[in-house]
């Protein structure tokens, strides 16, 4: 059942969730489905073909393919029907993305145009931008880039230098300066570009290509994503008119960050997307693959593999589809001719930045492993390029890069706590001085455990909250304002704070799937408990290094014992189960919950 209230971001790291606020894939509605099927079939039979063919760069293609996909109406799935568009909700745009990943290459460029391409028009334009540009996205007139990197400020990017001076005539801003690394920026129409007015105020401009001034470098030669379109957008005296300053001068960070956001949650859903790809793909060759008399698949090690792409899957999938329902409700009460109704766009926006950085650097690690083990299942066929998993395993690596780096974003989430809890926003120090107290006058408060294998996992996630806020708590005591320097304790933290978030996400949708009497039920109880088992023993190893770094001596050695108390590593059988998982991967040739 879609959620009809959603919790503030971060709460996960200091409460219990409600499984009220809770969205699943399993609960997505059928026309989502029948529009996510029309989507796979366009990919599998107009686009997948002609890989060869983008990655070569055969002049008009790709732009000939996005307005196919605008034929579909796929270029205007979040677009108000005012503006053309089918203004579908946040949970159903990310299955559709979850298709469009199976090209890499066609999914950047489209995800480009239809995100950070449009989304800041519609967000933070004018009435009278939004009526000019926005209809024209949406059919394919216009195809849409976003500008903000430099070559020195990529995850910096409010330390941009291209700079924007009003003309004498005060008609025009003349930008000057270079953007790097702009897909589609080969043959986009429309780039939103990021500068800052006298050198200080940084501003974001819309910038039609045959603007005088605007020149486009040459196609940057890529390890992965090939087909995209990827150039440098260079600005010598560009002219462009007042009227297409986006927003307010010196508040370009608004729509910049709301692009991150929303590109991070985007990240991870592709990440979904294309995992469960390589495993139907690396499936089927493992059950065709005979070594020493049978298929590799029967061999305990290639179960070993997919059992845990599949689970890791799983979970992933279980957090897209809790922040999907989360933004549909903040989304979703927001007219676009609401007065202020871009500072209510970029609240919505923001509010998970917390869950979003997290999704980013997860969702992408979690493709990069799946891909990997995709290529190792078909050995060396899977290193030439007449397999797919050479481009699968090209294509990932970009992922750990753009919309900021991973290691930026597991910075972001501490950042983003402790600036939350400095505004009165997020209770982080109260509930670690709470687990303190605790800690200090008794034993630690600890879920039993219980016969109920739920019960069990819930226990699970409250002993990881607990040693995650013990250890932010105690960074923070012992180091102030200066942890953030600490990035290794910070990344740690980071680390810990999203295996909760996993963990939590799949056991809410177990409890769900339960509800329902599913007949998936059983698959899902084994896939949460290997990674619930799992992610604990890293816990306890990414909280030994915080606790260490920032103690010694008897502080270090208190630390010590209060982590093992806050932590018991679960005892289970990850062997049988991870078999029994990979059993129905191999039955079902594909990913066995969806």
């Amino acid at each position: 059942m879609q959620p009809t209230t959603a919790p503030i971001g971060g709460a996960f790291l200091i409460e219990d969730a409600k499984i009220e606020e809770t969205l699943t894939a399993e609960e997505l509605p059928a026309e989502a489905r029948l529009m996510a099927k029309t989507v796979e079939d366009f990919l599998r039979k107009e686009v997948l073909p002609l890989a060869a063919r983008t990655e070569a760069h055969e002049e008009g293609l790709m732009k000939s393919l996005i307005k196919k996909a605008a034929a579909l109406g796929l270029l205007s799935t979040s677009i108000p029907e005012k503006y053309d568009g089918l203004d579908l909700p946040k949970s159903h745009n990310a299955l559709l993305a979850e298709k469009l990943s199976l090209d890499a290459s066609f999914s950047v460029s489209l995800g480009a145009h239809t995100s950070i391409g449009t989304l800041p028009v519609l967000y933070f334009g004018t009435p009278d931008q939004r009526q000019k540009y926005v209809p024209k996205l949406a059919s394919g007139e216009l195809i849409g880039a976003f500008c903000l990197s430099e070559a020195n400020s990529g995850s910096d990017a409010l330390a941009a230098q291209t700079k924007a001076t009003l003309s004498p005539d005060g008609k025009h801003y003349l930008l000057n300066g270079t953007k790097m690394w702009t897909t589609n920026g080969g043959f986009a129409d429309l780039y939103t570009i990021f500068a800052k007015v006298d050198g200080e105020h940084f501003t974001a401009f819309l910038v039609e290509r045959n603007y005088p001034g605007v020149s486009v470098g040459k196609e940057e030669h890529k390890l992965g994503i090939k087909g995209s379109s990827t150039c440098r957008i260079i600005l010598d005296n560009a002219e462009v008119p007042v009227e297409n300053v986006l927003g307010e001068i010196g508040k370009g960070h608004r729509p910049a960050l709301y692009s991150l956001n929303i590109g991070r949650f985007s990240i991870g859903v592709g990440g979904l997307g294309y995992s469960k790809e390589a495993i139907k793909i690396s499936s089927k060759y493992a059950k065709q693959r005979v070594q020493f008399g049978k298929p590799i698949a029967e061999f305990g090690l290639m179960q070993h593999k997919f059992g845990e792409m599949a689970l890791q899957c799983f979970v992933l999938e279980s957090m897209v589809y809790r922040i999907g329902g989360w933004f549909d409700v903040r989304f979703g009460g927001i007219e676009i001719d609401d007065e202020g109704a871009a500072d209510k766009y970029r609240a919505a926006s923001e509010e998970y930045s917390i869950e979003c950085a997290i999704m980013k650097f997860f969702g992408s690690e979690v493709l990069d492993y799946v891909v990997d083990e995709g290529l190792q299942i078909h050995g060396g066929f899977g290193y030439t390029e007449e397999f797919p998993m050479a481009r699968a395993y090209r294509d990932a690596r970009i992922n750990r890069i753009f919309e900021g780096t991973n290691e930026i974003n597991r910075l972001t989430v501490l950042d983003q706590a402790f600036r939350r809890a400095l505004k009165g926003r997020l209770a982080l120090p109260q509930a670690a001085t709470k687990l303190k107290d605790t800690i200090l006058s008794a034993s630690p408060s600890l879920p039993e455990l219980n016969l109920d294998p739920i019960d069990e996992i819930g226990g699970w996630v409250q002993q990881i909250r607990n040693a995650t806020l013990y250890a932010a708590g105690q960074s923070y005591e012992a180091l102030g304002q200066n942890l953030i320097e600490k990035q290794e304790v910070v990344a740690a933290i980071a680390d810990m704070a999203a295996s909760l978030f996993a963990l939590e996400s799949g056991w809410l949708r177990l409890q769900k799937l339960k509800i329902a009497g599913s007949s998936k039920f059983e698959l899902a109880l084994s896939a949460v408990q290997v990674f619930g088992a799992d992610v604990s023993a890293k816990v306890e190893q990414w909280g030994r290094v915080v606790l260490c770094a920032i103690s010694e001596g008897d502080a270090r050695r208190v630390n010590m014992s209060i982590l093992r108390r806050l932590l018991k590593i679960p005892l289970v059988d990850t062997v049988t189960l991870r078999r029994q998982i990979a059993s129905a991967v191999l039955d079902a040739e594909a990913y066995p919950w969806l």
